[in-house]
């Protein structure tokens, strides 16, 4: 076994450190450009749709009947709920954690190639959601979809989606989900000094209650729980950074400065901070993954367009706001280099500002992120387990009592075994994911120019599939 770990791990340098992070930026770049900067061209629109407030209060003509429709088929997930499920997965650990790890080993200049990736990664996390909408199917209670359905009816590859389907369940439905409930356990028991053991049974059963609800009762807690969490971890880190008032311009020039390498005794020292930033801000932001589009695809809105704007905008919440967060307080204590790593980092600054009570914050922080984090690599495994098994309620039901196994071996295992297959599979699904999009782009596009024109003659965007050309047409089930 450990000799299939070395060969693993080695695979896993080449894929994440040159193929996957290449192929990410390029795909970020072209995107950006092919989409006339939407990530910043639309942000207002991104604001009012996160609120479910309308791009302007005028209809097209013809589409309140169909609307209507729409609604009485199914019960409607809003577009926000849709947004928090994925922020669920995004927001995790990695984002108190990751950050941590990134300035440690790339200095403070890697936060600013994180951001400049966030910037990049937004268009292409509109490029896939906007797909997972157009290509969503009916389910009994709401929409769902996601990369294997677009990859089956976009492309019609139907290897392809199965494929994805399975990197993505063995990755965010087992894999993660170790990740996830050791990093929990290891959080609260260090802290409280309970027992593991215990721990993860209350965790599973925690779990378990939950996703036997299906997806409303996943998509209302996380709505609830995300912002909460969220909101309670931007509140300190802006009371850090008020207390610290005095010494944010000279942070933004150590920032700039070490990106640039102009502090570094070591020339290789620029290369360091340019390449830890880059794979954080991709790690985190999981833009170009594929995990994102299968929580997009369940909402309910009136253009795919919309829903690829929220997912654009679920980027620069976990990497310009919550990462940038856990990089100001990290720098503004003085830490970063002083030896810790990781969480261990995250905490000492948080101590360091507000002394022991930071320590508990961060243990309740880890708590709430790698717990939303479970229940969102839930879902994603969930939907993909369904296209698998063609919608079968055994299999479902199957998957849900292995995900309350998994958690519960999570807080009783050892972590490298897991990371390491975690990461070769993520790196399998994100490259078979990207040549799907790129492919399928150019519907994307088509979309986007629909949106602005009806947005241009000032009306709120409405999409139907009788405005594609016929062969595209007829592999849309939504939309008419």
């Amino acid at each position: 076994m450990d000799r299939i770990i070395e060969y693993v791990d080695a695979t896993n340098d080449i894929l994440w450190s040159y193929v996957v992070v290449a192929m990410m930026v390029v795909c970020a770049v072209y995107f950006t450009v092919r989409s006339r900067g939407v990530q910043f061209t639309l942000l207002r629109d991104m604001l009012k749709i996160v609120v479910d407030k309308p791009i302007f209060r005028h209809l097209p003509p013809n589409v309140q009947h169909r609307e209507q429709a729409a609604e009485d088929q199914l019960k409607k997930i809003g577009s926000f709920q849709a947004f928090t499920v994925s922020l669920s997965s995004r927001v995790g650990t990695g984002n108190l954690a990751g950050v941590a790890s990134a300035i440690f080993v790339g200095g403070p200049g890697a936060v600013f190639w994180m951001w400049v990736m966030a910037l990049l990664c937004a268009a292409t996390a509109f490029v896939e959601s906007t797909l997972a909408q157009l290509y969503k199917r009916r389910g009994k209670d709401s929409f769902y979809g996601g990369p294997a359905y677009y990859m089956e009816y976009g492309l019609h590859r139907r290897w392809m989606g199965l494929l994805f389907a399975v990197l993505i369940t063995l990755t965010f439905g087992m894999a993660n989900q170790v990740i996830q409930s050791n990093t929990l356990c290891d959080a609260v028991s260090d802290a409280f000094g309970f027992d593991r053991m215990w721990i993860g049974v209350a965790i599973t059963i925690a779990t378990l209650f939950i996703i036997f609800g299906g997806i409303r009762r996943i998509s209302h807690f996380v709505g609830v729980c995300v912002p909460f969490m969220a909101l309670g971890y931007i509140a300190l880190s802006v009371f850090v950074l008020l207390v610290n008032f005095t010494e944010i311009p000279a942070m933004f020039q150590l920032i700039v400065r070490s990106a640039f390498g102009m502090e570094q005794a070591v020339g290789g020292a620029f290369g360091v901070a340019v390449m830890q930033g880059v794979k954080r801000g991709l790690f985190s932001n999981e833009a170009g993954e594929g995990s994102a589009p299968n929580a997009a695809a369940i909402a309910t809105t009136s253009h795919p367009v919309k829903q690829g704007l929220l997912q654009s905008l679920g980027v620069f919440a976990d990497t310009i706001v919550i990462c940038t967060c856990t990089a100001f307080v990290i720098l503004l204590s003085g830490l970063y280099d002083a030896g810790s790593d990781g969480i261990i980092l995250t905490k000492h600054a948080f101590e360091s500002h507000v002394g022991a009570a930071g320590g508990y914050f961060i243990t309740i922080a880890i708590f709430l992120f790698a717990y939303s984090t479970i229940i969102g690599n839930y879902f994603y495994g969930e939907t993909n387990v369904r296209f698998l098994s063609g919608g079968s309620r055994a299999w479902v039901v199957t998957f849900r009592l292995i995900t309350g196994a998994v958690v519960m071996a999570g807080a009783l295992v050892t972590l490298q075994t897991a990371w390491s297959f975690a990461d070769l599979a993520m790196g399998a699904m994100t490259l078979v994911n990207l040549l799907a999009i790129i492919q399928l782009s150019p519907q994307v596009f088509t979309l986007l120019r629909d949106y602005r024109e009806q947005r241009c003659s000032g009306h709120d965007p409405h999409f139907c599939k009788t405005s594609l050309p016929p062969h595209i047409a007829r592999d849309v089930e939504c939309w008419e």
